[in-house]
């Protein structure tokens, strides 16, 4: 376990290990959190039972000391939870750790890769899931479509209060251009949709002022004016 990095050339028995590295990473980042909040290892174990997934007050000391032997997902989930923080910062602490071995038999890579890595985040391995392009296509276009339509709320409400002819003019203006930004980027959601659509998945529930992003029932025509 103290080993850092792996030689194709070494004995097989040399071979860190890796489910013991995983766990340790864990452990020692829960450890930390933990007494950054201020918990004790019983306070910890109380809020997991508070969550519905009890962890008891010796396992969790067996896992902080490297005594306990598996770490089930589903304690990880609850962990950070209960240590309110993410269980992706549980598995690769960034910013305490610098590099986490992604895989056996692997090099360690600086733990900010392997956190992209496991999130989908990176390109860098040559990997890209359709569905998961399309849905970060999805949270793209509707922050900007909803950004554009406050910002259209706004600007009418500037030229309905201008105090002379000049600014509401001006406040005219600036809505139409964020009324065109709000429709370009519900189009884009539109087709992003489409796309989620045609790979098998089913779109993120839309927010009210989006609502006509999506055709009418029936209505197959993607390229329909909103």
């Amino acid at each position: 376990m103290t080993q850092r990095g792996f030689d194709p050339g070494d004995d097989e028995d040399d071979v860190p290990e890796w489910v013991d590295r995983v766990m340790a990473t864990v452990a020692a980042e829960v450890r930390r959190r933990r007494k950054e909040l201020r918990m004790s290892a019983q306070d910890l174990a109380d809020r997991c039972a508070e969550i519905g997934h009890p962890i008891p007050r010796n396992v969790i000391a067996n896992m902080e000391s490297g005594r306990r032997a598996n770490l089930p997902l589903v304690d990880v989930l609850v962990l950070a939870e209960a240590l309110r923080t993410y269980p992706i910062c549980l598995l690769y602490p960034v910013g305490y750790v610098d590099r986490v071995q992604r895989l056996p038999l692997q090099h360690s890579d600086p733990t900010w890769d392997a956190m992209r890595w496991f999130t989908g985040d990176s390109e860098d391995f040559g990997m890209e899931d359709d569905m998961l392009r399309s849905f970060r296509a999805h949270v793209r276009h509707q922050r900007a479509a909803l950004a554009a339509l406050k910002g259209e709320k706004h600007k009418r409400w500037k030229a309905e209060t201008a105090p002379n002819q000049a600014e509401r003019e001006e406040a005219v203006l600036a809505q139409a251009d964020y009324a065109e930004r709000a429709l370009e980027a519900k189009y884009r959601l539109r087709s992003a949709r489409a796309f989620i659509r045609e790979d098998g998945g089913t779109p993120p529930h839309l927010p009210p002022e989006l609502a006509d992003v999506d055709p009418p029932v029936g209505n197959t025509d993607e390229e329909n004016d909103l």
